[in-house]
């Protein structure tokens, strides 16, 4: 009964060999494969080739055209100064270090001077060599006139911006001409546009019908020698100018302004402009209709504010009047003190006017 209760003790040789075992397994595993340790990646090394590119691509891109880099030429107002800013001006939408002209925070200003415009108008000239015939126009208005066109580019309420003067170099690679349709704001001035386009391009309009532009890249146009336009990586937020709205406009008195407003609202709208319209007739409209009535309302619903006060910059300067009300997506446009324009214009000498 006791022998069966005791337990056997193993041999100390046995002991001795389990003992050594565990030792040497013990002593394998923390010299070849540590536990939860931490594995160290080699260092690569450096590459002669990546350290180039990165080089040239901090190299600031020069540009030979010789006017002021704008995110909207046809849209922007050179003589307007702005009396603050939403972002820094020091933070360039080209980039640090990729262009070499200096961002002011509205554009960034040409280095060169009138002789470098006289080049540039020579080499239109050349470019573009002797005048199309009829015929030849024919053809290039047939051939990209369409809707289904595949050479087009939409111009929106920016207007002609900058990365668009890359984006019809891109297409004149492989076609003659650029079909451009415009719609929005800056389709009050289609003649705004034109000069734009052909002034920062250097091609020429050769068919407008409406909203619709036809722009050709000119005979002697070489693909390999298109002039460098660094992209503008973002777009820039727009500056703070005065109030479009004056608390009191020239010409009126509080009470009056206050009358003119309510005169406004109650009266019958113009005309309804929608969102991304066509607005070509607009401004005439508007000068006819001044020439009966002293306030006029335009119905800007689903337009959106920022673009009713666009309408009004681009109205006060093309008809011209004074815009005295922006509510409810409603414009109230007065006409002006005619009488004081008339007695002002009598007034000045004619010899003056001609300088």
């Amino acid at each position: 009964m006791l022998r069966s209760i005791t337990r056997r003790r193993p041999h100390p040789s046995l002991i001795l060999s389990i003992s050594t075992v565990a030792h040497h397994h013990h002593h394998h595993i923390s010299d070849d494969d540590p536990p939860f340790s931490p594995l160290l990646k080699p260092t690569p090394k450096p590459n002669p080739n990546t350290q180039t590119q990165t080089q040239t691509q901090t190299t600031p891109v020069k540009s030979s055209l010789p006017f002021d880099f704008r995110h909207s030429y046809s849209e922007s107002n050179p003589l307007a100064t702005p009396i603050g800013f939403r972002e820094p001006p020091r933070f360039s939408p080209f980039g640090p270090g990729r262009l070499d002209r200096d961002w002011t925070g509205t554009c960034a200003p040409a280095k060169e001077g009138e002789e470098e415009w006289e080049k540039r108008e020579e080499e239109r000239r050349r470019v573009l060599g002797e005048k199309l015939r009829e015929d030849e126009v024919g053809v290039l208005v047939e051939t990209y006139r369409h809707s289904d066109c595949n050479r087009q580019i939409n111009i929106g309420k920016d207007g002609v911006t900058h990365n668009m003067l890359d984006d019809i170099h891109n297409h004149w690679k492989r076609a003659e001409a650029v079909r451009l349709k415009c719609l929005g704001v800056p389709t009050l001035d289609m003649d705004n546009v034109c000069f734009h386009l052909e002034d920062k391009t250097g091609g020429k309009v050769i068919y407008r019908h409406i909203n619709v532009l036809l722009l050709y890249r000119g005979r002697n146009y070489d693909p390999k020698n298109r002039p460098i336009i660094p992209r503008m990586l973002w777009k820039p937020r727009a500056p703070i100018y005065p109030k479009l709205v004056k608390n009191v406009a020239e010409g009126l008195t509080f009470e009056e302004q206050k009358e003119m407003r309510n005169k406004g609202l109650h009266s019958l709208s113009l005309m309804k402009l929608t969102r991304n319209g066509v607005y070509v007739n607009v401004v005439q409209k508007v000068r006819d209709a001044f020439e009966t009535e002293e306030v006029v309302r335009l119905d800007c619903s689903h337009v959106g504010l920022s673009d009713c006060k666009r309408i009004g910059v681009k109205l006060r300067d093309l008809v011209p009047c004074v815009p005295i009300l922006f509510k409810d997506e409603q414009i109230i446009l007065w006409r002006g003190n005619r009488d004081q324009d008339h007695e002002s214009n009598a007034t000045v000498d004619p010899v003056d006017t001609s300088l």
